[in-house]
């Protein structure tokens, strides 16, 4: 039979609210990150493959953007002060792509131009084609309209300048970057190589998901769900074999889990008699930076440092799981990539339904939002606790009740973790 250890007590205290253990793992974050940028690898990235990658050299513009004065619109270009003295002659048109070869525009004179196209030297507007009647190469403003100088034209370098940073390194390339990035040149791109997670699930009554439990077992979800959310927040997740509830094995598991850039474990973080995550790290030699925090669900998360890396003691049930990581050991792990951010992500929506709970906690209640271009709007999910699978998956969000609070009235804004 298991044995407990036999001085439990021994296992620190260090419980927090939510905002102070968060900005424990901020600060923690920050110096793992100067530490991993020193040891880190970076990878040549093709620009189509950089798409969720963080970068470790910053990409600068390799011209004027635009390198020409751009027209933003179909229509005319003339100097604005000939438009109030009657019609202009037509020289020309211009499209986008194509040169304009017959010098400056002159006093009295328009060239029909197209969206992108560049502005002749002498042209200082574009007057839209709507505002002008045109009949027989001459075109006059129509209405009661003033033109001034430079009204839909972008100038050249308006967007940026030869050398100036386009994407900064330790930024994450998402759709906006890779455009960017293509305006400059760049076919490929220095990447941050992704940080290692290990994942150890402990508990003696889990079996792999391909298996049949018995009454008394459960399937390892927890396994599956943090590698989706390694792999979501950039890094790689490696997933160890289930630990069973034995002080030996657990400390076994932890050593072996060192190979890795962080280490990920849940369950055994509790109070139990068999949970042994906590006194195996002790044993190992490990400091405790806060040992739970004052949320729900998720209250016995553990965080501390085991000789060269970081350690998240997850709890075992998989809302616990999927909110603290989200909370805590996602800012982690960017900043093991490298990345600049180091914050979870939170958005805004207004409450559909009052909510009413106990004081004393944050709470971070699973929860459906639905956008619009009128806002956000968030209803609460019923859950049956943090065990409740079936209620997270059919949420989108985690509803965040603060720490004070004990009601949250109908159409309050109010603050929702994105996971």
């Amino acid at each position: 039979m298991t044995r407990p250890l036999a001085h439990p007590d021994e296992s620190p205290s260090i419980v927090l609210s939510y905002e102070h253990a968060a900005s424990v793992v901020r600060r923690q974050a920050t110096r793992a990150r100067e530490e991993a940028l020193r040891r880190r690898t970076v990878d040549k990235v093709a620009l189509g493959d950089a798409l969720g990658r963080v970068l470790a050299e910053t990409v600068v513009a390799d011209r004027d953007q635009p390198p020409f004065p751009r027209s933003t619109r179909d229509g005319f270009a003339c100097r604005s002060e000939d438009l109030q003295e009657g019609g202009l002659r037509v020289v020309g048109q211009l499209r986008a792509g194509e040169p304009w070869t017959l010098g400056a525009i002159r006093p009295g004179e328009a060239v029909e131009i197209m969206t992108g196209a560049t502005v002749p030297h002498g042209a200082d507007c574009v007057v839209m084609i709507e505002h002008v009647s045109a009949s027989d190469g001459w075109v006059n403003l129509t209405g009661a309209r003033e033109i001034a100088a430079g009204e839909n034209i972008v100038p050249a370098g308006a967007e940026a300048r030869a050398g100036d940073v386009v994407v900064p390194a330790g930024q994450r390339v998402g759709i906006a970057e890779i455009a960017a990035a293509a305006a400059c040149g760049a076919a490929h791109m220095a990447a941050f190589g992704r940080p290692r997670a290990a994942i150890l699930a402990t508990g003696d009554e889990l079996v792999d998901v391909a298996e049949k439990p018995l009454a008394h077992q459960i399937r390892n979800s927890n396994s599956y769900s943090l590698a989706a959310q390694v792999r979501a927040a950039g890094g790689e997740p490696v997933a160890f074999p289930v630990v069973r509830d034995d002080p030996d094995a657990t400390e076994k598991a932890i050593r072996e889990a060192q190979s890795c850039d962080l280490i990920l474990l849940t369950g055994g973080v509790s109070m139990g008699k068999y949970d042994f995550v906590e006194q195996a790290l002790l044993r190992l030699g490990a400091e405790f930076y806060f040992t739970g925090a004052r949320i729900q669900p998720g209250k016995p998360v553990v965080f501390g440092r085991l000789e060269n890396l970081h350690f998240f003691g997850l709890p075992g049930n998989p809302i616990s799981t999927m909110v603290t990581f989200a909370l805590f050991a996602v800012p982690m792990l960017r900043a093991l990539g490298g990345e600049s951010e180091d914050r979870p992500r939170f958005t805004m929506a207004r409450l559909e339904e009052e909510v009413r709970v106990k004081a004393g906690l944050t709470r971070f209640l699973p929860a459906t939002v639905e956008s619009s271009f009128r806002g956000a709007h968030v209803k609460r999910i019923a859950w049956q606790g943090s065990g409740d699978l079936a209620a997270a998956a059919k949420a989108n969000g985690f509803l965040v009740v603060p720490e004070t609070s004990e009601h949250l009235a109908v159409g309050e804004i109010v603050t929702v973790l994105e996971i």
